[in-house]
């Protein structure tokens, strides 16, 4: 493999994205679009609604791969972390001796190179983190860019080239490309970082916890000695990690411990308010539409960096209470005979026992109803095994399915759903599992009654269960 041409050169007016549908790679499609380059792109798994969003803007994308879909020969090719060595659009690309470069490389030459990013990393809350960030400095009149691994409703868009001096980047730990497997935050130069936590995830690359250690020790080791580092103060493997850091420091999170501490919370009519300290001194009392306090700590760490950027305490409270979320988080997809069906991302155990924990909380009157798919790389692996019967504690009724892809899993290290539901009813719980997601709508549409919540996790579509299940009720 000859990397000699793993460079961007001048001039580029042509750009071919091998994996176009990914999200991240479809944002920097449309980005690259919108700043007068001729884009094309190709992927194996061409439906909506990547597909109708990247064919709205014009981009031609060609289903599956094929060396044909770089002969013509276009300046630059783009590769997506999904895509292999023996891709035969790579081979070609090699072949041809085309000038090529990975997502993160292509965001800082095209649209980073002239901004101040704002970078937010760490294994949960990245996305509500750098989303409420983006958010607060549009309403502030900050007209930022931004690059965030989920669709923000208040732009319905997970990308946004501003002409203001700042780019929100969600910084993600996980591999950049075949020819280099360090992670993508590596590649950035942040002028302020958020940190949220570091816990084992992402199996199919990281061998345990030591392992995604040593990839954040390296990330926070190098960031610059003028940049700021805003971390969370409840994990005890980021306070192990400050020791190693030239950069300053400042500390989020619950409590008057933290530069930026959680007060008083209060919940009503589907709304928190929330009072933040700043070093032990009120700060503010604010109102949102995010609930749990992982949220409240990501929106902390969102107005820590608003507050260094000046943003005053009335643009920031206007911000937050007009914030809609994003979706896939939290997102209440409908509502049938007064029950209530939500959609949530969650996948990690931590994400998973956050989720039902806020969503109990936010509706204490009703039956919760929790629906989980492991599909994940790591949960589907049995590493979690025993970790995830202490994320439904806070759920009456919690249906498990078998993982979808367990195929891909060697069999000794697969993940059991019908142990969960074991280890869960050892508990006390009332739990079950499901061969499918055809037996978990007609359970639900069976006994599932008015005023209940039916909270649906999974990273994956789940086969469109939410929808279904909004059409049986």
């Amino acid at each position: 493999m000859d990397l000699a041409r793993n460079w961007i050169p001048e001039n580029v007016k042509t750009i071919h994205l091998i994996a176009i549908c990914g999200t991240g790679m479809g944002a920097l499609a449309c980005m690259l679009k919108d700043l007068g380059y001729e884009v094309t792109g190709s992927d194996q798994k061409v439906y909506p609604p990547m597909s109708d969003f990247l064919a709205n803007k014009g981009i031609c994308v060609r289903d599956g791969f094929s060396e044909d879909h770089v002969s013509h020969g276009p300046d630059l090719v783009v590769v997506g972390n999904a895509v292999t060595q023996n891709n035969p659009e790579a081979l070609k690309m090699f072949e041809m001796d085309l000038n090529f470069c990975s997502m993160p490389q292509a965001l800082n030459h095209f649209v980073a190179a002239d901004k101040n990013i704002l970078l937010v990393a760490g294994t949960h809350g990245k996305t509500t983190t750098s989303s409420i960030l983006a958010w607060l400095l549009f309403e502030a009149g900050y007209d930022p860019t931004f690059m965030i691994g989920g669709i923000l409703k208040n732009f319905d868009s997970n990308y946004r080239l501003g002409s203001g001096e700042y780019i929100v980047i969600e910084g993600d730990e996980y591999d950049t490309a075949f020819f280099d497997k360090g992670p993508k935050f590596m590649h950035y130069n942040p002028t302020m970082t958020v940190l949220t936590g570091v816990e084992f995830d992402h199996a199919d690359i990281f061998s345990d916890l030591d392992h995604v250690i040593t990839i954040f020790d390296a990330f926070v080791s190098g960031l610059s000695k003028d940049s700021l580092l805003i971390a969370f103060n409840g994990d005890k493997t980021i306070e192990n990690l400050m020791a190693h850091i030239n950069c300053r420091i400042e500390r989020y999170g619950v409590g008057l411990t933290a530069d930026w501490g959680l007060g008083d919370i209060s919940i009503e009519s589907a709304r928190t308010s929330f009072k933040l300290l700043k070093r032990g001194k009120s700060f503010g009392e604010f109102n949102t539409q995010l609930f749990g306090i992982h949220n409240l700590c990501n929106a902390a760490a969102a107005v820590a960096i608003a507050d260094h950027l000046m943003i005053p305490v009335e643009a920031i409270s206007r911000g937050l209470e007009t914030f809609q979320g994003i979706k896939r988080r939290q997102e209440i997809r409908g509502q049938k005979r007064r029950i209530m069906v939500m959609d949530d991302f969650a996948h990690h155990p931590t994400a998973v026992r956050e989720t039902v924990s806020a969503a109990k909380a936010l509706y204490p009157d009703r039956r919760l109803l929790a629906v989980f798919e492991p599909r994940t790389n790591s949960s589907m692996r049995k590493v979690f095994q025993t970790v995830y019967p202490q994320s439904f504690d806070s759920a009456d009724v919690v249906c498990i399915r078998k993982p979808p892809l367990l195929q891909k899993i060697p069999v000794d290290d697969r993940f059991s759903s019908q142990k969960l539901v074991d280890d869960l009813k050892s508990r006390g719980r009332e739990a079950y599992f499901f061969q499918d997601t055809d037996a978990i709508i007609d359970f639900i549409a069976d006994t599932a009654k008015p005023n209940d919540l039916i909270l649906i996790m999974s990273n994956g579509g789940f086969d469109n269960i939410h929808d279904r299940l909004l059409e049986r009720l």
